[in-house]
């Protein structure tokens, strides 16, 4: 019997509760967690944003140790340290044979599969296919992948959704080159880890937006020059910030109608603004049919940062070697299991970056 957080039904409060877990069948690999970070994603998993089965054991970022492996496992062992990939891409399907592993048509097949039981013997779901909310979980071989080298396990859990949805949104998704100007909106996890981003991409100036002034610092720490405030006035204060003419690239991490729109806003002429953020199918952005055609933008959405994990991975292990990369200034609060659902209230009132459930 092991704890984790469950997700009873949609809209209801996470449980923490014990659990019963399997041995890995074949192709399966048990990991003990080491941690796990909350991501905005949870929140909307748990009230129905984003539709998972349920009850559902959440959490998608995470690392560990792996406690021991079945048949056909040949990757990692028994005492290997792993980073949990929630999106496993299948190799296969259309958008996988294009080398666009982010869109896999099968990525989260696996959280229809059942889990674990209850102690009551309901069966649970693997929110996000790897139920990294729990002291152990089992998932599928292609889910994990080896820490690399010199990267802290408890930092790697960062790895699993923050750090490469930041990254690639800046490398893979905007393309952001040397010397052009940045806005980051929205100061969580992901903004941090894309501010960060842009600093490595060199990024001349660099604007992070957020409605809580407390995040000044944060902000600053991870790569940002300059600091606005969200209010109706924030597309003219970057525009004043640059010249007048916008920023060549906008990344936004809410998930909001109005901060798409004013990040899009935002934006140079011929600019480009990548969408991070999961929003809700309430969240309607208009544009009319003249501004697209006058401002000659581009407007992208991005998956998982457009990463290949496997691919990835390494060079953002030898960004953090070299001491360009630092996971432990994403991490705001340190908590336990019993922390979560705090740390769903902070997120849902916009305080803090990322917090990191420590087992």
């Amino acid at each position: 019997m092991i704890r984790a957080a469950v997700l009873p039904a949609i809209g209801s409060p996470l449980e923490i509760t014990g659990i019963e877990l399997p041995e890995p069948g074949p192709g399966q690999v048990r990991v003990r967690l080491a941690a796990a970070g909350v991501c905005h994603s949870d929140l909307s998993l748990s009230n129905g944003t984003m539709r998972v089965p349920v009850p559902a054991v959440l959490g998608h970022e995470g690392a560990g140790t792996v406690v021991s492996v079945g048949e056909g496992v040949t990757h990692v062992a028994p005492g290997d340290g792993v980073v949990l990939n929630w999106a496993p891409s299948c190799g296969s399907c259309h958008p996988c044979s294009l080398g666009e592993v982010w869109l896999c048509a099968n990525a989260l097949t696996g959280a229809a599969n059942i889990h674990a039981r209850t102690e009551d013997g309901r069966d649970l779901h693997p929110g996000l296919n790897v139920a990294a909310f729990a002291e152990e979980t089992v998932v599928a071989a292609n889910c994990v992948l080896p820490v690399p080298d010199g990267v802290p396990l408890t930092d790697a859990a960062l790895l699993g959704c923050a750090v490469l949805t930041g990254w690639g949104a800046v490398h893979h998704s905007a393309r952001v080159r040397e010397n052009e100007t940045v806005a980051v909106f929205g100061v969580g996890g992901v903004g941090l880890a894309t501010l960060q981003a842009a600093r490595i991409a060199g990024a001349s100036t660099i604007v992070a937006v957020d409605v809580s002034p407390e995040k000044e610092a944060l902000a600053r720490a991870a790569g940002a020059t300059e600091y606005v405030v969200a209010s109706e006035t924030t597309a003219k204060d970057i525009r004043k910030l640059t010249g007048g003419q916008g920023v060549d690239v906008a990344v936004e991490c809410v998930g909001r109608a109005v901060t798409i729109r004013t990040a899009w806003d935002s934006t140079r002429r011929g600019g480009r603004t990548t969408v991070v953020g999961i929003g809700g199918k309430d969240q309607q952005v208009t544009f009319n049919a003249l501004e697209i055609f006058h401002w000659g933008r581009t407007l992208a959405g991005c998956v998982y940062g457009n990463s290949n994990p496997a691919v990835d991975l390494p060079v953002l292990a030898e960004h953090i070697r070299a001491g360009r990369l630092d996971l432990g200034a994403l991490v705001t609060e340190r908590i336990t299991l019993d922390g979560i659902p705090g740390a769903f209230e902070n997120m849902l009132a916009g305080k803090g970056g990322r917090a990191l459930v420590v087992f």
